[in-house]
């Protein structure tokens, strides 16, 4: 048997061959366990220091469920805490690989929990969280250098397959690859557009503040933002150039971490997990700063029980990561105007987007009418996102419905008059204001009631 010990991706390998080769070192996985266990940890304390638990999950009388996931509810304010900690502990735990299996599970059912509860609430990087939670579900990234070989020397490997790399590899690629993909647009590459329209706020900088005002620096932001993120993972991947590419990583990520906060951890979860395109000697050298380390040789690779099975799970799973961004091809229209296929397609920080909303409940029995104050059924960032996005706007108004019929309207018809703004553009009317919303089916279906997008 072949085994490779530098686990760097060839010239030819690339994504097109997640399983060729033999077995190479663990190193990466061992690293990647940890960085990422530290990561999540570090953003659920994050998250609950800035109370974010109560005011997102807690406070809101409605909340924004899935399509399909309906039944998933916050569990009261005890019952969030609690679970925060126990996310804390589990992304502790994945550190150290200690009950390593049952970890990183309850991680990935947990986490996902929590992003199902409001779409509100929806950001690229939880997506792909609990992608790469779900992967190394499947993944012996305890098999060395963990608490459970501590407790079980047996389970003990140095090798593994090529793929249980090669998929996080592929993983980070769909998330930079993708998101160039989006950048290749009239309003990014000919307009400058959103950049034109969030730099000047960036004067306030230190050294390059002033410079924020230029046209050019915008172009030079799109340009730059569509070239990184069609070709870095390819530069990541060729061995000559991965330091080099590497340390665009970095730039890039530590430059958008400063000029767009708003994204929070996405800057640092991309640079600390794209160290996964490294070579297992840089692996090995890595973890050997840490306490306690030294690298055992194992009698035998890693084995899965059904690896054929698996094979084909793996191809499945790559298939819909390479469909599911393409999926708003079966809506007309403009995609950044009616958003239906928007999510799960790495489409980040592609627009400038704003909306106002007026609701009206009409009585068709009685023929009175009521005006809706959203702020009694939205937080101020529910009603934000709601009032851009038409599945969101669709089921508020199921919703208005039910809460106006315990108020007694016996038969509520909910009407929307919906004013957008895209892209610095002036705002349009956004959906059909003769439309009685809450007769109309929640779905994936395409929303004939949004109005048509007028190019100005």
């Amino acid at each position: 048997m072949t085994v490779t010990k530098n686990n760097g991706p060839g010239r030819a390998g690339g994504f097109a061959a997640i399983f060729s080769g033999g077995p190479v070192s663990i190193a990466p996985l061992v690293t990647f366990r940890i960085v990422f266990g530290l990561l999540m940890f570090f953003s659920i304390a994050r998250f609950w220091l800035r109370g974010w638990i109560t005011s997102v999950y807690v406070d809101p009388p409605f909340h924004f469920t899935y399509m399909g996931f309906d039944w998933v509810h916050p569990m009261g304010s005890f019952g969030m805490h609690a679970l925060f900690a126990l996310l804390g502990l589990s992304a502790l735990f994945v550190t150290f690989g200690f009950l390593y299996r049952l970890s990183i599970t309850f991680f990935f059912l947990a986490f996902t929990y929590v992003e199902l509860l409001d779409v509100t609430t929806y950001l690229n990087h939880y997506y792909f969280i609990s992608l790469v939670s779900f992967i190394m579900i499947w993944l012996p990234a305890n098999a060395a250098y963990s608490s459970d070989v501590r407790l079980r020397p047996s389970i003990t490997r140095s090798l593994v397959p090529a793929w249980t790399i090669n998929l996080l590899r592929f993983q980070m690629a769909c998330v930079y690859f993708f998101a160039g993909v989006a950048k290749l647009n009239p309003d990014w590459m000919l307009h400058a557009i959103p950049m034109r329209i969030w730099l000047p706020a960036k004067t306030h900088l230190p050294i390059v503040g002033p410079m924020m005002y230029e046209t050019w620096v915008a172009y030079l932001f799109s340009w730059f933002g569509a070239f990184y993120d069609l070709f870095i993972a390819f530069f990541l991947i060729y061995p000559r150039t991965r330091k080099f590419a590497y340390l665009f990583v970095i730039i890039f990520h530590t430059a958008t971490a400063i000029f767009f906060p708003m994204i929070g951890v996405f800057p640092y979860v991309m640079m600390t997990c794209s160290l996964i395109f490294f070579s297992a000697s840089f692996h090995e050298k890595l973890l050997s700063y840490l306490p306690g380390y030294s690298p055992v040789a194992s009698p035998a690779p890693y084995t899965y029980l059904h690896p054929t099975a698996l094979r084909y799970a793996v191809y499945i799973f790559i298939a819909i990561q390479l469909l599911l961004p393409f999926r708003y091809v079966l809506y007309p229209g403009k995609l950044f105007w009616h958003e239906q296929g928007f999510r799960f397609s790495w489409r980040v920080m592609l627009m400038e987007k704003s909306g106002s909303t007026y609701f009206t409940i009409r009585d068709t029995a009685s023929g009175k009418s009521y005006e809706v104050n959203n702020r009694e059924f939205l937080t101020p960032i529910q009603e934000k996102m709601m009032s851009t996005q038409p599945d969101l706007i669709l089921r508020y108004a199921h919703y208005l419905a039910a809460r106006y019929r315990e108020r007694g309207v016996e038969n509520p018809g909910v009407y929307g008059e919906v004013y957008v703004a895209l892209n610095g553009q002036r705002s349009q009317l956004f959906i059909d204001t003769t439309v009685n919303l809450a007769a109309q089916p929640l779905g994936w279906n395409h929303y004939s009631w949004v109005l048509p997008y007028k190019e100005q």
